[in-house]
């Protein structure tokens, strides 16, 4: 069986922003000779996200992932279907999904790593499974959950970053449902902009690229800040933080703007963003959602209703063809998303 795979080519170097040579397409044949437990799975969909950048590192800096070899298959977030089978748990044509799912058009893989989903879950949108409803959905939900001290009727305001990528957009979505009286998202172009507020919900947008964000988030949030969604970390996080109200809290979920640079995880603060924190006794706490697993199956139910009902809108924008892996990577790296990057493999 001819396959194509996505291996990784080279790495960026710790202060280096990624390329699409960094990856290389190989044409390989797979002997789909099943052992007793593995499945022959035909890839549907890939996904491409920032914590992907900590993985080109030699180190990655963190102890939950490790980091990609070179000239081996590269792998994330993957929905497929399977085509064969020796594995009791995965049937033929079952519908499965993995954290950990080689970039390639067909894998033998063990059905141990898979998970069966019932497409029903998500209306035959499997896609959403690699987003809205499936990890990035669970960190957004969760995060906003389990950090954000959202209560109804308490008059807070949120503000998110990154707010028009795969995590932000659901986590805005969940701070408006939760109560939050006004949500105000930052992110990098006008069309974003007009997505969040016309799409999502979102109360207002700012685009950081074009607009004074201190300024525009004092009109925006006239009551100050009181649940900061984090995504991106540096010169836009202290400006959030700075307008932070007393008793606020920080949902540290990511630090996209960090992740070409050699600095440990968490990024180090600035000793005034410190005294910030402290002062005004803002709680900013690392959000990892591997942590909170045991939450995961009835907050996918919940994301499915959420989704399903139109509650919870989802914004994707899918590629085709894994030729283009790294340039999709890449872009979703300088924000040329909105939403989700897919990359569609086949039908």
């Amino acid at each position: 069986m001819q396959v194509q795979r996505v291996v990784l080519n080279s790495r960026p170097g710790k202060n280096g922003a990624p390329v699409p040579e960094n990856f290389r397409l190989e044409e390989t044949t797979l002997v789909p000779d099943l052992k007793d437990g593995e499945v022959l799975v035909r890839t549907l969909c890939l996904s491409v996200d920032p914590y992907m950048r900590c993985r080109m590192n030699e180190d990655p800096g963190v102890d939950y992932v490790a980091p990609w070899q070179l000239s081996e298959s590269v792998d994330g977030g993957g929905v497929g279907v399977v085509e064969s089978s020796r594995c009791s748990t995965c049937s033929e044509g079952g519908v499965v999904t993995s954290f950990n799912w080689p970039w390639q058009t067909y894998a033998v893989m063990k059905g141990s790593v898979l998970q069966k989903v019932d497409p029903q879950l998500v209306d035959g949108h499997l896609s959403y499974l690699l987003g809205a409803v499936g990890m990035t959905g669970l960190t957004a939900l969760l995060g906003v959950r389990e950090k954000g001290n959202v209560i109804q009727g308490a008059n807070q305001t949120m503000v998110v970053s990154g707010a028009a990528g795969a995590c932000g957009s659901i986590a805005g979505q969940f701070g408006r449902l939760d109560g939050c009286v006004r949500v105000v998202g930052i992110c990098g172009s006008d069309e974003k902009c007009r997505a969040l507020v016309d799409d999502l919900g979102f109360s207002a947008a700012i685009n950081y690229r074009q607009e004074d964000v201190p300024t525009r988030l004092k009109e925006h949030c006239p009551d100050g800040i009181d649940v900061y969604f984090d995504n991106v970390g540096g010169a836009i996080s202290d400006t959030v933080i700075a307008q932070m109200n007393r008793d606020s809290h920080v949902i540290l979920c990511g630090q996209i703007s960090q992740y070409n640079k050699d600095v440990p995880y968490p990024p180090p603060l600035s000793e005034e963003i410190h005294e910030t924190l402290r002062r005004k006794n803002i709680t900013r706490e690392r959000f990892m959602v591997l942590n909170y697993m045991h939450k995961a199956e009835a907050a996918l139910c919940e994301l499915s209703q959420r989704v399903k009902s139109g509650q919870i809108n989802v914004l994707e924008t899918v590629v085709n063809g894994i030729e283009n892996m790294g340039d999709a990577f890449c872009s979703m790296m300088k924000g040329g998303n909105i939403g989700k990057q897919i990359i569609k493999i086949s039908e």
